[in-house]
């Protein structure tokens, strides 16, 4: 009988809890509330595409939402019971911060006010360097640019907006060139390869090599500083390749075709390369000074002319296409 009256109390509890856990579980969560509000400028102008966010006390209880073209937005679901704060902003414009915002459940409440103030402008002044000092920091650069780290690629302006050389850095740069120990060696091959060629007609031998050295030398030193330096400073043009490295690959290989015979001159504008021109042709006169007496002549000097413009266009091709990704130093 005990154990009968004991399991009917056990039965009548159970129940008692069972009833007390579905009470609880069917308990109703109280009802979100909403958000709306208007972000206008202090014109009453509204201001589409502004950020509006919801701050909590938690970081969960934040949210991101952005005004529609009419400056206006919406925040469903906001919790009830905990303090928010609204937060406006946009580009130009001043942060505006609401006060605190606890909603009851339910509750569909307006932020009013909201009018963004323009961002405060503070005006900085900068010291700049002279143009002269930019110029000097360029050549610096250019002195260093090398293909593969040894061959000089020295005459190569990789920033388009690079200013222009003074006379004395014009000259700088092209006894820089002279003298480097690649143009020396490149003086040495072509003496080499005319010494195969017998040309020009000097005798064989050491003495012939020693001549045809002399001369390889002396022609690329008087182009060099004819037209990289005498004339460029003279007529007020400046000697590089300014690489383009944009565009259509046509306007980049005109650009690079054009090299010979067109230019920057020192106030930016493009113009005919007078100094390319004219430093082919005193540098062909020059040799007729030192080249055998059967070599020299008027046509020595308009055939080393041609040869400085074809090679120059063979340059700027090559310059334009190839030799930016293997020259070190180009990006500094």
């Amino acid at each position: 009988m005990r154990i009968n009256q004991f399991l009917c109390a056990l039965m009548v509890l159970a129940s008692a809890a069972t009833v007390t856990v579905a009470q609880q579980i069917s308990a109703p969560d109280p009802e979100a509330g909403t958000l709306i509000g208007t972000v206008t400028d202090v014109s009453d102008t509204t201001v589409p595409g502004a950020n509006v966010v919801l701050g909590g006390p938690a970081p969960s209880d934040r949210r991101t939402v952005v005004t529609n073209g009419n400056g206006f937005f919406v925040l469903n679901n906001v919790n009830p019971g905990i303090p928010y704060q609204v937060i406006a902003s946009a580009v130009g414009y001043a942060n505006w911060t609401s006060s605190t915002v606890t909603l009851k459940p339910g509750q569909y409440l307006e932020i009013t006010g909201i009018r963004l103030q323009l961002a405060e402008v503070v005006t900085t002044v900068t010291a700049v360097d002279s143009p002269a000092e930019i110029a000097v920091e360029q050549v610096k650069v250019e002195e260093r640019q090398r293909v593969f780290g040894v061959i000089p690629n020295f005459y190569v302006a990789y920033d388009p907006n690079s200013v222009a050389l003074t006379s004395k850095l014009k000259f700088r740069l092209a006894l820089r060139t002279s003298v480097d120990p690649v143009t020396f060696a490149g003086a040495a091959m072509i003496a080499g390869i005319d010494q195969a060629a017998a040309v020009p007609g000097y005798v064989q031998g050491a003495q012939g090599y020693g001549q045809r050295l002399g001369s390889s030398y002396a022609n690329s030193f008087t182009n060099i500083m004819a037209g990289g330096a005498i004339l460029p400073s003279l007529l007020h043009q400046d000697p590089r390749y300014f690489y383009q490295g944009t565009g259509t690959k046509k306007s980049r290989l005109l650009h690079a075709l054009s090299n010979p015979i067109i230019t920057r001159g020192d106030d930016g504008r493009r113009e005919l390369n007078y100094s390319n021109i004219g430093g082919d042709l005193i540098s062909g006169a020059i040799a007729n000074a030192y080249y055998p007496e059967a070599d020299r002549g008027v046509g020595l000097v308009y055939k080393d002319a041609l040869i400085g413009a074809g090679g120059r266009a063979v340059n700027g091709l090559i310059q334009e296409f190839i030799l930016r990704k293997f020259t070190s130093r180009a990006k500094e």
